[in-house]
């Protein structure tokens, strides 16, 4: 099991990226998956067995070593990725935010897609869509990504509503969409983007990323709250709030998941400090299992 605050040492998305997908994929049989379009993808060492018409003779002619050419596959399967990059995601009670851990499960996610030679795309939103990667497969694309999960910073108010309602109708390619946030916007309006989603074709799993505290809220002492999203500061006495509090929050992800199943659409909550590996996992398997009998 990969502990977040190991992954947190180690340097770039890229390695969490790889270490959190191989780890979930130990012990699964894996084979290439070559695919037959025209668009080259690499070269790789070849082994007994490989068709020889896709060795690569120039190379053995010069360097007398046999490599074979792999091409991207052409696929209709998309995952659109977005990540909610808005100012509440910076909170984090620990040694990372829920913007790291979503930007993690994103980049796992999306290393997972392309090394299935399927395409993905990536979406960073506040209150409006921020930076795009169009969907695409190949290296590159995973580079791409990367680069600007990598890249970007918390800031900005929550519009998840506003932004599912105005992708809806511009993505091209029908495909998953895998929403990472912690969702604390307005749960009808919520819900009115994601019920058109699913009207146009897609299928949204809604990952719901959230801090331990903010399920718990057990600290004991005086606190100062800064609004992260342009809210000011407030000393409150957590004692007094907790109750309150968390029935406030038990509500909120009540009605978000009711109004998910009502459109079957997937409602996933994640804390972060769940194991990635044990997250993205636990989630597929049970995706596999239900598939398996449908």
């Amino acid at each position: 099991m990969l502990d977040p605050a190991v992954l947190d040492r180690l340097s770039g998305l890229s390695v969490v990226a790889r270490t959190v997908v191989e780890g979930f994929m130990a012990g699964h049989h894996r084979s290439p998956h070559r695919g037959s379009s025209i668009e080259f993808a690499q070269h790789r060492q070849y082994v007994p067995g490989d068709e020889l018409r896709r060795v690569d003779w120039k190379i053995f002619a010069r360097s007398n070593r046999l490599v074979v050419k792999e091409f991207v596959e052409e696929t209709n399967f998309s995952c659109h990725l977005l990540v909610d990059a808005s100012e509440s995601m910076a909170f984090g009670s620990g040694s990372w935010s829920k913007f790291d851990y979503a930007r993690w499960c994103a980049a796992s996610l999306g290393h997972l897609v392309l090394r299935q030679r399927d395409a993905a795309g990536l979406v960073l939103f506040d209150e409006e869509a921020r930076d795009k990667v169009p969907p695409k497969s190949g290296a590159h694309q995973q580079h791409e990504i990367l680069n600007c999960l990598e890249n970007a910073r918390p800031s900005g108010s929550t519009g998840v509503g506003d932004v599912l309602n105005w992708i809806a109708g511009r993505l091209s390619r029908r495909g998953i969409v895998a929403v990472f946030s912690d969702f604390f916007d307005d749960v009808e309006k919520l819900l009115v983007g994601v019920r058109k989603l699913t009207h146009r074709g897609h299928e949204p799993i809604l990952f719901q990323i959230l801090d331990p505290q903010e399920l718990e809220f057990d600290y004991e002492r005086t606190l100062r709250l800064d609004g992260l999203e342009g809210m000011g500061r407030l000393k409150v006495d957590p004692k007094a709030l907790r109750a309150a509090y968390r029935e406030e929050i038990r509500k909120h992800q009540e009605e978000l998941a009711k109004g998910a199943r009502a459109l079957s659409v997937d409602f996933v909550p994640l804390l972060t400090s769940t194991p990635l590996d044990v997250a993205l996992s636990t989630y597929l398997a049970r995706r596999s299992a239900q598939a398996r009998r449908s």
